[in-house]
């Protein structure tokens, strides 16, 4: 993460190489000053902050209808998001108590959001992900009330560009996804930031626009404007004072990659034949386009939460039935894996409340263990299922998240069985007793899928929402391979399918890797897919074998990375 002369480190978070000058975006928002009085009368002041949340929230839905012709769906879907927090009724009644009570419209803003972000921050990973995007919210409208530049419109999108029209590298301390969404891939190079984690909105938006980019770097905000430097967002390396004929060096290797990679065709294979399914994750019907798009085979991860977020009792059968039925019907003949309700302790529902507070609520009742004290949730999202499957389409498959031993996943599988599903039954495997125990785990069930970002969480004991702990969630780490190569050999061993639909399927070196460990599929984001199948279709299998030992032999994810692309084509 330090300097080391010419390099920094920091989390690489979307593939690619790019180059250029730096242009640094450095805008902050000053806090008000604490106890800061109203000076007006408290109409004035309240319809002051009441017009700043809406303008922000305006401007947070117009970005994110010109963000989707560039990201998509997750674009749109991040900043209207963003937009409903400006909106919350209950954050305008507090603001509107603070300044009551005499605060200044700033300063009624700022603690207002700083009683919810409090709240998301203790609320688990999921959630505290998410406090990133609430300070954006509150910066902007508090940057309104100022008249700011960070307030509406502005942004390093919007800001004067540097001179010669090269493309050239944003660097920052953090990127908001609202300035993310916006930012033209044909004149951003790359974009590092000293701040954020490998699953913000911030990264998932830099791989939706394929900008390479690199995060929690270290020392990145004191680049001078201008300094050249050279960014791979798979290694995390920004390179320091490159010169002109390695900057051009890396342009031409990076349009040659797009090109290698642009055409989304055929199913995954190894150069000598092994087959390895490409799967997408989606979040919804509204991502099925852009797998389709990509060429994936199917489904390898749908993620049903959004279904059941936001409401105070679980969806009907019908409006479950047809969102899985969109996905079977997108895929005729190929795999549709349903990962069912994860929920609890650090994705709350109001309808399933935990049974007490937690205090860790990493490690408290979520995903199988709240189904397990709420089975009739999960009786009729899998009745849901059956019947959307019994109409054709594709193959339906259905796993459960947070399995930790072989009595939970015979558990969930005998709840399946119940409801008419009685193949394609699978369990995920994210924690470190599951993966250590596969041999157990395997025998009750058809496949297991490793979700490589939480696994490598609870393995390393390191939250990966923490930037000072970047380096312990590199899904390069051998530890972690160590634990994949377990699971994919009990998994293979009894014949049983091994997929990984965490963040390291997505890395096109990893990837082979995965392959080498004995890994039959792999799924994620859908614009990874070609660059994905391209690097696979590279390589042997012997050499994806050789990669993988190389990978598990290093001591540290650094060497990992450099040993298995060393055995590796392209």
């Amino acid at each position: 993460m330090a300097d080391t002369g010419r390099e920094l480190r920091g989390t690489g978070v979307s593939q690619g190489v790019g180059a250029g000058p730096v242009r640094r975006f450095l805008a902050q928002v000053a806090e008000p000053p604490a106890g800061e009085l109203r000076v007006g009368a408290a109409d004035a002041e309240r319809a002051r902050a009441a017009d700043a949340l809406e303008a922000v929230a305006a401007d947070l839905e117009n970005r994110g209808l010109r963000a989707g012709d560039r990201a998509g769906d997750a674009a749109r879907d991040v900043l209207a998001a963003q937009a409903l927090m400006a909106r919350d009724p209950g954050l305008a009644e507090e603001v509107a108590r603070r300044i009551e009570a005499g605060g200044s419209a700033e300063r009624a803003v700022y603690d207002a959001f700083g009683t919810y972000r409090e709240m998301l921050a203790g609320a688990g990973e999921y959630l505290a992900a998410r406090v990133a995007d609430l300070d954006d919210v509150r910066d902007r409208a508090i940057a309104a009330l100022r008249g700011e530049p960070r307030g509406p419109g502005a942004g390093p999108a919007d800001a004067a560009e540097p001179p010669g029209g090269e493309p050239y590298v944003l660097v920052a301390r953090d990127l908001a996804p609202a300035d993310t969404a916006l930012l033209d891939p044909s004149r951003v190079a790359a974009f590092v930031t000293e701040e954020g984690g490998p699953t913000s909105h911030t990264a998932i938006l830099a791989r939706a626009l394929g900008v390479p980019a690199v995060v929690a770097c270290a020392g990145a905000a004191a680049l001078a404007d201008g300094t050249p430097v050279l960014v791979d967002g798979a290694t995390g390396v920004v390179r320091i004072g490159a010169s002109a004929a390695e900057l051009r060096a890396a342009r031409e290797d990076a349009a040659r990659r797009r090109a290698a990679s642009s055409v989304p065709t055929g199913p995954g294979a190894t150069a000598d034949g092994r087959r390895v399914a490409l799967l997408a994750n989606i979040g919804g019907p509204k991502d099925l386009a852009a797998a389709v798009d990509a060429g994936a085979e199917g489904i390898g991860l749908y993620r049903t939460e959004f279904l059941f977020l936001n409401r105070d009792s679980p969806p009907g059968a019908p409006e479950q039935e047809d969102a899985y039925r969109a996905a079977l019907d997108a895929f005729p003949g190929g795999r549709v894996i349903v990962r069912v309700l994860d929920a609890g302790a650090d994705k709350p529902l109001g309808f399933l409340p935990p049974p007490s507070p937690e205090p860790n609520p990493a490690l408290g009742e979520r995903g199988v263990r709240m189904l397990r004290r709420h089975p009739d949730v999960l009786a009729g999202q899998l009745d849901a299922l059956a019947r959307a499957a019994a109409g054709g389409g594709a193959r339906l498959e259905v796993m459960a998240p947070m399995v930790a031993d072989a009595a939970e996943a015979a558990w969930f599988a005998d709840a399946c069985r119940e409801a008419g599903i009685r193949t394609g039954i699978g369990v995920m495997v994210e924690l470190p007793s599951a993966a250590l125990r596969a041999r157990d785990i395997v025998v009750a069930v058809d496949f297991v899928s490793i979700g490589t970002n939480d696994l490598a969480q609870y393995a390393f004991g390191a939250d990966r929402q923490v930037g000072a702990l970047a380096r312990l969630q590199d899904p390069w780490g051998p530890a972690l391979l160590d634990l994949v190569a377990l699971t994919a050999d009990a998994a293979g061993d009894a014949g049983k399918g091994c997929g990984v639909c965490g963040e390291a399927a997505a890395d096109p070196a990893l990837a082979c890797v995965l392959v080498g460990l004995g890994v039959t599929s792999l799924s994620m984001a859908a614009m990874a897919i070609p660059a994905v199948r391209t690097a696979v279709a590279r390589n042997t299998a012997a050499q994806c074998r050789e990669a993988a030992v190389a990978a598990r032999a290093a001591a540290t994810a650094g060497d990992a990375r450099a040993a298995a692309r060393a055995a590796l084509t392209g």
